[in-house]
């Protein structure tokens, strides 16, 4: 299959085609074209050729179309389709695509699109979906699954399994339950096959299974689906009860958008924005670090003026102030990185002292480096040895601190339940330069004497 290319001139004759309203040549044009790709031809398209678009296409491939849609893109065309509409798109879905749709509509049309939906037991699901935190496991989770009751014999464990199986999607597992619901185990398809069909489902299913709470984050369903490499996942309440299950796409996605996330905030950017956003609201994400860097700079700029006498006695200091502040930045950025990712994959091990201990000798180990070929550098061009171990001592120093501050940061911010990403943009960069300036023209005023 040939990945589909969004092109101007094959936009244009959509566009076209829907001015004309050529509803065959579109449906032709279309009927191929797998529901993403459509998604994709969707967002760019204004909000009428958008519109038409979805209600032309059949009902199964626009519910599918809907999910893929850019969030602001799908809320512009639900606006203008009636509650009748959405409901025959939302009984296509699964419960959990469903219930994020409803859940991003006007709270006045939520009751209305619900009672207009065909299939009641669709209906009580999606209802039961939106008691839960979108932030929770009981948020991302669906409802479509298989389960048999421990009790059942093979023969009646099968018509039961034909039965559920015609609402699932996929069949990742098969879950076993009690009678009172209480997720028991999982059974083996092979097992099942291979069992006289008489036989107890109770003795033949593997008691041992990986579930999760409703109330559990999505990122730490994330770190176990991950670890354990599974396609599915089951959910239980409180008490124990299978209530749904989890599949590795929407784990893709609470992956994808927590990437997104973390990325924005070492950009310096507070808020989840996109590059199509208005000024006003990239503004308001930006701002704040924006204002951060600027009081940075200014606390930066008072101490160098405190060490007036120190750069009019040696000038060449000030040519590496530069050189010292942006080390300082970058080998705390670096630190926090790799904080960051063993914090997020769960890979940190031992205690914060050691992890500090390691940090502080790794660099030293490469402020060393540095600082000797600084060392060298600077001595050839200026021809004062005392001035270049000067620059070459504070560099040392700062790369040390650096890496101390871009290490205990990220681990502090955890403890504190702070997202620590956080701790790889202006925040860490700009704190880094400061304490960078200020070791840089103390140690450098100790060793020339002033």
């Amino acid at each position: 299959m040939i990945p589909f290319k969004l092109t101007e001139e094959y936009l244009a004759e959509i566009e076209q085609l829907i001015d004309d309203q050529q509803d065959g040549q579109l449906s032709a044009l279309l009927a191929e074209v797998h529901y993403a790709d459509v998604a994709e031809i969707i967002n760019e398209l204004d909000e009428d050729h958008a519109t038409y678009l979805i209600k032309l296409l059949d009902s199964e491939k626009t519910s599918e179309t809907l999910t893929e849609l850019d969030v602001d893109v799908r809320e512009a065309i639900l606006a203008n389709l009636s509650a009748k509409e959405i409901a025959g798109e939302l009984d296509e879905l699964d419960t959990d695509d469903a219930a994020d749709i409803i859940g991003e509509l006007p709270k006045n049309m939520v009751q209305e699109v619900i009672s207009e939906l065909e299939d009641r037991e669709h209906a009580k699901h999606i209802v039961d979906l939106l008691r839960y935190d979108e932030n929770s496991a009981g948020g991302l989770m669906a409802k479509e699954l298989v389960k048999v009751n421990e009790n059942w014999n093979v023969l009646t464990c099968v018509k039961e399994m034909r039965a559920q199986a015609e609402n699932v999607t996929r069949v990742h597992s098969i879950y076993v339950v009690d009678d009172e619901g209480k997720l028991k185990g999982r059974l083996s398809l092979k097992d099942l096959l291979t069992t006289s069909t008489k036989t107890h489902i109770s003795e033949v299913y593997i008691p041992k299974v990986d579930a999760v709470n409703v109330n559990e984050k999505p990122e730490e369903v994330a770190k176990i689906m991950s670890k354990y490499d599974l396609e599915a996942i089951p959910v239980v309440d409180e008490i124990g009860r299978l209530v749904g299950r989890i599949t590795i796409d929407d784990i893709v996605d609470v992956i994808r958008e927590e990437a997104e996330k973390d990325y924005q905030l070492a950009a310096g950017i507070s808020q989840d924005v996109e590059a199509d956003d208005s000024i006003w609201d990239l503004t308001r994400a930006r701002l704040p670090w924006l204002f951060l860097g600027l009081l940075g700079g200014v606390g930066a700029a008072a101490i160098m003026g405190g060490f007036e006498t120190l750069m009019s006695d040696y000038g060449v200091l000030f040519f590496f102030t530069p050189l010292i502040a942006a080390m300082a930045g970058n080998v705390g950025v670096q630190s926090s990185a790799i904080m960051v990712q063993g914090l997020a994959n769960d890979d940190l091990k031992g205690s914060i002292t050691g992890r500090l201990v390691k940090e502080m000798l790794l660099a030293l180990l490469n402020g060393t480096v540095l600082a000797s070929i600084l060392l060298f550098f600077t001595w050839l061009w200026k021809g004062s040895f005392l001035t270049s171990l000067a620059i070459s001592i504070s560099l040392i120093t700062v790369t040390v601190v650096a890496g101390i501050i871009g290490t205990f940061i990220p681990l502090f911010l955890h403890k504190r339940g702070i997202d620590p990403a956080i701790a790889t943009g202006p925040f860490i960069t700009t704190s880094n330069d400061i304490f960078g300036i200020l070791i840089y023209f103390s140690i450098a005023k100790v060793i020339l004497g002033i």
